[in-house]
């Protein structure tokens, strides 16, 4: 699971922004992309997703979650709970057999 990352304060942010050089950062990261040094991080709940071959609206339905909190997880705007991390979890690992109990298959 990822790290918590504490957020900055308004003040942290504004200090942060004020110093900061958008137009090297822009280059620097097309730098990197050119040079191949990125990398494509994946959410654990779209790879649990696409292993099950289900749409964002089938696999919410079968986890018993709203389609918008599945959006979330994947987007990484929020962590799901234990037993929705040991679902996904099944799903990545063993997609055939989430969907066996589920009768999808």
């Amino acid at each position: 699971m990822p790290s918590k990352v504490k957020p900055l304060t308004d003040t942290q942010l504004r200090a942060f922004e004020a110093t900061r050089d958008l137009a090297a950062d822009l280059l620097e990261s097309v730098r990197q992309m050119k040079a191949g040094k990125t990398s494509v991080v994946r959410s654990p709940a779209i790879e649990a997703r696409e292993r099950t071959g289900l749409s964002q609206s089938q696999f919410a339905a079968l986890l018993g979650v709203s389609v918008r909190t599945l959006q979330g997880w994947e987007q990484g705007r929020k962590e799901p709970s234990g037993a929705a991390r040991t679902l996904l979890a099944i799903a990545r690992t063993n997609p055939k057999a989430l969907l066996d109990v589920a009768g999808k298959q």
